[in-house]
């Protein structure tokens, strides 16, 4: 006999639909359903069975047509499953009418990306966007949770029903809810500015580790900075970003930055409620974009997260590109991407392997844009010395009773604090 305890504690069953369509062809679909499988593994579901269907007309009630429904219906039914899971949008008609023929709780992509995302955040502004997103998405979907209660009418004629006045006033507290997390949000906002602007008159240079979901960034980060952040072999571990400190060669300090992993199909409102991790790559003064050498899809994720460094404003901040976990690459992913990127790094988080030439890399890009000068900075002033080799690269430094001459390279925005004792070579 199963105990109450072991019932309560299994794992949610569900079946994974995925769906072809003339926009998604039969690989892709495969392709994402492959990555669907991966999203509710992370969640602790149990993936019972997965299927592609192949939508070749949207219907409003169902998205798929009656004959493709039921077959979806009876493969669910047989199979005992607790959901069904589309790798598709459906819109809170389709998902009431889906979950009205087959008994089951059903959703998409996006609730359960919210389902991750709300299981995994950790701080509180983590926590308000996830929120917000989960509010935002949830508004819509109101009248499905109240469509029983509505009917209930009673009192007088042209009265509301308990249902519709349930629905009315739950609409409101979400709405008045959705308004005091913007503003809260907005607060959070104007202190990372603040934090931002103290950071630029520091003026320490900033990279940012970006890419797919799961590639192995916080591994990195340790590894560059033999920092401890979190690291998991599950999609989203990290929602909220880490910075470390490291120190390359010429002694320039570097701030490192890991930030959430992208996802094809990433809900809109939870785009926009992760632009302040996001917004760390935009700042960047290089960002070290980190794909999976383990991975057959690497291709199409690092051009996912292409788009969206794209969208928020990065497209232009110099690239350092990383194939990881070389430790256990596929051969012929390590030589597609050996390929299109000639100049990248390949490295292993857990070996430690290409690290010292990864750190050498950064220094690289980050001095790329540098202008190359030489420097007599008399002994009084000795804290530019400091700056140079906070903010620039330092190639060689020579000290005498006049003070410290320095061949450096340095921004331009460090030149201009300087520029009084620049001297000809």
């Amino acid at each position: 006999m199963v105990s109450t305890q072991a019932t309560l504690s299994a794992p949610e069953r569900v079946l994974l639909v995925g769906v072809q369509s003339d926009q998604i062809d039969a690989k892709e679909a495969q392709s994402l359903l492959h990555e669907l499988r991966g999203l509710a593994k992370t969640l602790g579901l149990d993936v019972v069975e997965e299927i592609v269907v192949k939508l070749r007309e949207k219907t409003a009630n169902l998205l798929l047509g009656k004959g493709k429904a039921d077959e979806v219906v009876t493969i669910a039914k047989s199979e005992n499953v607790d959901s069904i899971v589309f790798d598709y949008p459906l819109s809170p008609v389709q998902q009431r009418n889906w979950e009205t023929l087959s008994g089951k709780k059903v959703y998409d992509r996006a609730e359960l990306i919210l389902k991750i995302f709300s299981a995994r955040a950790m701080t509180r502004e983590a926590t308000l966007q996830v929120e917000l997103a989960n509010l935002k998405y949830s508004l819509p979907r109101l009248a499905h949770s109240y469509e029983e209660l509505s009917r209930q009418r009673g009192g007088r004629y042209g009265t509301k029903g308990s249902g519709e006045q349930k629905l009315e006033l739950d609409r409101r507290e979400i709405e008045k809810r959705i308004h005091e997390i913007e503003d809260e949000l907005e607060e959070v906002k104007k202190s990372r500015s603040v934090q931002r602007k103290r950071r630029e008159r520091i003026e320490i240079p900033r990279a940012a580790l970006v890419g797919y979901t799961n590639v192995g960034k916080s591994s990195l980060l340790n590894a560059l900075s033999k920092a401890n952040a979190l690291v998991e072999d599950k999609l989203f571990a990290t929602l909220d970003p880490t910075t470390r400190r490291l120190s390359l060669a010429s002694g320039t300090t570097l701030l490192i930055t890991d930030t959430v992993g992208f996802v094809r199909n990433l809900p809109h409102g939870l785009v926009e409620a992760f632009n302040a991790t996001l917004e760390e790559a935009a700042d960047a003064d290089v960002l070290l974009h980190v794909a999976d050498a383990s991975d057959p899809e690497t291709t199409i994720h690092m051009a996912t997260t292409e788009k969206v460094l794209a969208e928020i404003g990065a497209a232009l901040v110099p690239r350092v590109y990383v194939l990881n976990k070389t430790d256990i690459a596929d051969p012929e992913v390590v030589e597609v991407w050996r390929r299109d990127h000639p100049d990248g790094v390949l490295v292993s988080a857990v070996t430690g392997d290409g690290i010292a030439e990864l750190l050498v890399k950064i220094e690289e890009r980050l001095t790329s844009r540098m202008e190359e000068v030489v420097l007599k900075i008399p002994h009084s002033d000795y804290a530019l010395v400091s700056l140079v080799h906070r903010e620039g690269s330092v190639l060689s430094e020579e000290a005498d009773e006049d003070g410290t001459r320095l061949v450096c390279r340095i921004p331009e925005r460090t030149l201009a604090k300087v520029a009084k004792y620049r001297i000809a070579r």
